[in-house]
């Protein structure tokens, strides 16, 4: 029984249709097709039942599909236990922030296509919360305060931060000095989050308000340097536009703690020796990264 026949059909199963596990495998449909139907040739029965809407699992697909997917996970254990150290293989597939993603963490990513010939990366790029398991991801980078979830978590390292403003927009409606007269401001958020700061060694909880929302840091950004507001950005996002005067720190008596950057993945026994792999690289890459409290 060929292994990829039972990849394909495990990713028919969990995408729900050919063409879906066609986008996930980054194959042709054909390909995926013919895999499935070889698969269900050799076993003498009907895997998947193909209608106009799209394609079900029947009765004896829906049984196979966990025994399937159990020897999938035993043969890549398998392969990687007599593999030489550090020859990684088969497919990686991440989904990453776009805030971030593509101008910090897409050279760690190339890195580790490099380093590991034999490995397929397959990113995808969004700020959506992807749901892993539904949609075949091994793996997530997520930047910022992590919510409760099933998912198992391995902090990468620290995302730091400050709230900002134009010059405009100072102007025009002043600079809040504490936590309270934020409330008075538009703020400008991803969605209904609090904001925390420090106040001495302890924290404080601010629910900002505001008319201007984006689920991306630099869409925010943009936001602010257009006067619409007061942002919390990540340093990495802000660092260009406050050098050069086109944003101004603000409340600076009150630092938000630094938020984190964390790669997360569905439960399980153990981390696939890829994700140990890319989890290892990304907190190098943020070991190497300069604290904003050490500089200047």
């Amino acid at each position: 029984m060929d292994i990829e026949e039972l990849r394909t059909f495990v990713e028919i199963a969990d995408a729900g249709g050919v063409s879906p596990a066609a986008r996930r495998l980054g194959v042709s449909k054909s390909i995926v097709s013919r895999r499935l139907l070889r698969l269900e040739q050799e076993l003498g029965v009907l895997l998947v039942a193909r209608t106009t809407r799209g394609a079900a699992l029947t009765e004896a697909g829906a049984t196979f599909r966990d025994y399937a997917a159990r020897a999938c996970a035993e043969i890549d254990v398998a392969r990687e236990t007599i593999l030489p150290t550090g020859e990684l293989c088969g497919r990686l597939r991440i989904a990453v922030p776009i805030t971030l993603g593509t101008t910090h963490l897409a050279p760690v990513l190339a890195r580790m296509a490099r380093l590991h010939p034999q490995l397929h990366v397959h990113a995808s790029y969004s700020d959506r919360f992807v749901d892993l398991v539904a949609e075949g991801f091994d793996c997530a980078i997520r930047v910022g305060y992590l919510q409760d979830s099933d998912l198992i978590a391995r902090r990468i390292g620290p995302i730091y931060g400050k709230l900002v403003a134009s010059p405009d927009y100072i102007q025009a409606h002043g600079a809040p000095e504490s936590p309270d007269e934020l409330i008075t401001h538009q703020a400008l958020m991803q969605g209904t989050e609090a904001w925390q700061f420090m106040n001495g060694d302890k924290f404080v909880a601010v629910n900002p308000q505001g008319r201007f929302k984006a689920d991306n840091a630099v869409a925010l950004a943009a936001a602010a340097l257009a006067g619409l507001g007061i942002a919390w950005l990540p340093d990495r996002v802000t660092d260009e536009h406050v050098a050069s005067g086109a944003l101004v720190p603000i409340m600076t008596r009150y630092p938000t703690p630094p938020a984190a950057a964390y790669v997360v993945r569905p439960p399980g026994r153990h981390p696939e020796r890829k994700v140990r792999a890319l989890t290892e690289l990304l907190i190098e890459c943020f070991e190497q990264a300069p604290d904003p409290a050490s500089v200047g």
